[in-house]
């Protein structure tokens, strides 16, 4: 960036942050000190080499952000971690939200006393990682009545039948939720502690994706996989019991959607500033400026509508789809003016802007399509469901 460029307002152009008591304000700052440090600087190569960067985990932990609200941290706090982390890199806050907000926030939301004694104290601290599997090769936006994959109980055990599909950190991860229809009563639906090493667990990489290349997604297939009823979460009967854990995770994927804007600003406007077309900065055309404003209220609007949502003392699933439609529709315009603003140059990873506009499309369609989302929206709206 240009001298100027230092002392230009930041991206957070209504102050948000200032909202975050002085606690989590310094904690931010801590998180934004890790980012630049042990992240920005490689995360780039890691997209290209499509590998994960385990090494860091250990003092990703000490950063103590694990389940923020959990931990008594406000909801705007929690959401602005994410969108921090998906500023930097969009696959390490993948991670993240997968980890803590799905696996680790199942132990809390449905575990009994003595499968939290047994895997939440390792799971905090990273000294173990986990997936969430859900999704199948067939059934995504159905697989509330779609899935296939079954569990029949055979005395003090299950016996799982099936397969998952796009399961982040599913190639690596020591433990899984995973869901299963129950085939003695296909009306219910299961939810279990899977050990991924168990006899029976199959897991391959699924290769040659254009997004979140750094996130380790698996095609997971179960055969006659036996899990003791110890590992089951005993209060799980159906499919809307795991709704509470994809409301929230559908909110943070939103706040993903404001830090990918973010990140495409900071590359976007950091480039303009240094770049020289026809002996002046690019950042000095009407056209260029004309796009850094639309980016910037792009993101300000979404922004503005995930620190309302954090705002109130509760939220419906409704509200929720329209903030992940509307967040993630800014998202991609936002990242197309980055990727122009670019030229060339934001075609190829060497500059960022490549990765953050690839890595936008995972976000536009993971937790819930766009279309479904505005489908959710508009049931609510209308009283009439254009669902099947």
């Amino acid at each position: 960036m240009s001298s100027l460029g230092a002392s230009l307002p930041d991206a957070d152009f209504y102050q948000c942050e200032a909202s975050l008591n002085r606690f989590e304000q310094q904690k931010l700052a801590t998180l934004r000190e890790f980012l630049a440090a042990e992240v920005a600087p490689y995360c780039v190569q890691w997209w290209n080499d499509g590998e994960f960067p385990a090494h860091i985990l250990p003092a990703l932990a000490k950063l103590g952000l694990s389940t923020a609200i959990q931990q008594g941290y406000s909801p705007l706090f929690a959401g602005l971690v994410i969108a921090e982390i998906t500023r930097v890199d969009t696959s390490l806050a993948t991670f993240f939200l997968v980890h803590h907000d799905l696996f680790v926030e199942s132990l809390y939301q449905f575990g009994t006393e003595e499968q939290r004694e047994r895997y939440l104290a390792d799971a905090l601290a990273l000294r173990t990682t986990g997936a969430f599997a859900l999704t199948e090769p067939d059934h995504g936006s159905d697989v509330a009545g779609g899935m296939t994959t079954t569990a029949r109980r055979e005395g003090e055990s299950w016996v799982i039948n099936g397969a998952k599909r796009w399961i982040g950190n599913g190639t690596f991860c020591d433990h899984m939720v995973l869901w299963a229809r129950d085939a003695e009563e296909p009306g219910k639906v299961r939810g279990f502690i899977l050990d991924a090493t168990l006899p029976g667990v199959s897991r391959s990489k699924i290769e040659n994706k254009i997004a979140l290349r750094t996130v380790q997604n698996a095609h997971i297939l179960l055969n006659d996989v036996r899990v003791p009823e110890a590992d089951r979460f005993v209060g799980v009967n159906s499919f809307q019991d795991t709704n509470v854990l994809l409301q929230r995770s559908r909110a943070m994927v939103a706040w993903q959607a404001v830090g990918a804007q973010l990140g495409a600003y900071d590359c976007a406007r950091n480039y303009a500033l240094s770049r020289l077309q026809f002996g002046r900065p690019l950042a000095s055309f009407q056209l260029i400026q004309a796009q850094l404003v639309t980016m910037l209220g792009n993101l300000t609007a979404s922004l503005a509508m995930m620190k309302q949502l954090t705002s109130q003392p509760a939220t419906t699933m409704d509200q929720v789809a329209l903030a992940k439609a509307f967040t993630t529709s800014r998202m991609r315009e936002t990242v197309a003016l980055g990727r122009s603003i670019l030229g060339g140059n934001g075609i190829v990873t060497d500059y960022g802007m490549a990765k953050c506009f690839a890595d936008a499309e995972a976000i536009f369609t993971y937790e819930g399509s766009h279309e479904i989302n505005t489908l959710i929206v508009g049931r609510s709206i209308t009283g009439l469901s254009a669902i099947v």
